[in-house]
């Protein structure tokens, strides 16, 4: 099987009530983990990359990595490129083989958002390519993405309407209260999602496919496995898994989860080093990593998601 674009996974997945997990990708272990993970649970995957990740690992190299989960799986698995900055960045991306492409032109105004957009979509359409846009901006830090909180802001449900149908775009992320990174609120604050929010843009759209970023939970065990073993991350919190099952449930099709896997791969790294310190070879801890992000990415396919068995 080809690699795929996301349309019939959104699909399935809005009119089935679950979410399809998109997961970023860095390295040969990661990706192995995830699609490990994928084939065993009979689920459907995105797996997308940052301008972090490309820089990082050289797009080639991405590309035949992933290129090859789907000839090893025969799952149906999405390329897609992640918070794309700009036309020319999402044009690099299709031009690569990537199957969707995110512009991120929410720092934006309004109008510019659509413009920006309206440009990805022309080009990505005409080579069978789709396109999720954002609107509304997400606080925290990831990879190229840099949002202080006093400048994040919710979706408005009154824009949605307008924005798609100008935009074309394929699926929407919205801002409902998710963040970057691995540290979405302070201890002793309560995590809260704008429901509300999200279930006025399924009224304004229905059956239009809405995506979550910042939707990582940062398992609790792995951070204290982090702590245990030499690791200095204390207030690492993220989004309850219940809050994403209910949102998966409703108007959203893709959750973004990256934090997770990074914490998961650390976690066993250290733990590994900390039991087997004469150890030297990297095929046994990243043997040990790799093994981490299928436990979790199995979880989060059955256990959050719903996804399994939908391949």
């Amino acid at each position: 099987m080809p690699l795929v674009t996301s349309t019939e996974m959104f699909k399935k997945a809005y009119s089935g009530g679950y979410a399809i997990g998109a997961f970023n990708v860095n390295n040969m272990e990661t990706i192995q983990g995830i699609v490990e993970a994928g084939k065993e649970c009979n689920s459907p995957l995105i797996l997308q990359v940052s301008a972090g990740a490309r820089k990082y690992a050289n797009p080639v190299y991405l590309k035949h990595l992933i290129q090859a989960a789907v000839e090893t799986t025969g799952l149906p698995i999405v390329m897609h490129l992640d918070h794309g900055a700009d036309f020319e960045a999402c044009k690099s991306a299709i031009d690569d083989g990537f199957t969707s492409v995110m512009i991120d032109a929410s720092h934006h105004s309004f109008q510019e958002n659509i413009e920006i957009t309206k440009k990805v979509v022309a080009y990505a359409h005409d080579r069978g390519v789709v396109v999720e846009a954002e609107l509304g901006q997400l606080a925290g830090i990831e990879d190229a993405v840099n949002v202080k909180a006093e400048d994040a802001c919710f979706t408005q449900p009154d824009e949605v309407f307008e924005f798609t149908q100008k935009t074309g775009c394929d699926s929407l992320a919205i801002a409902i209260g998710t963040s970057h990174g691995a540290y979405k609120f302070k201890p002793g604050q309560k995590p809260r999602l704008r429901f509300d929010i999200l279930e006025e843009v399924g009224k304004r759209l229905p059956g239009f496919p809405i995506v979550l970023h910042g939707a990582s939970s940062v398992p609790q065990d792995r951070v204290a496995i982090i702590n245990q073993f030499g690791g200095k991350m204390p207030d690492a919190i993220g989004i309850p898994e219940e809050m994403l099952r209910k949102a998966a449930s409703m108007a959203v099709c893709k959750i973004n989860i990256d934090s997770d896997l990074r914490v998961a791969c650390t976690a066993a790294i250290r733990k590994h080093f900390a039991e087997h310190p004469d150890h030297f070879d990297p095929r046994q801890y990243l043997g040990d990593a790799r093994a981490a992000v299928k436990e979790i990415v199995k979880h989060k396919i059955i256990d959050v998601l719903g996804s399994n068995d939908k391949a």
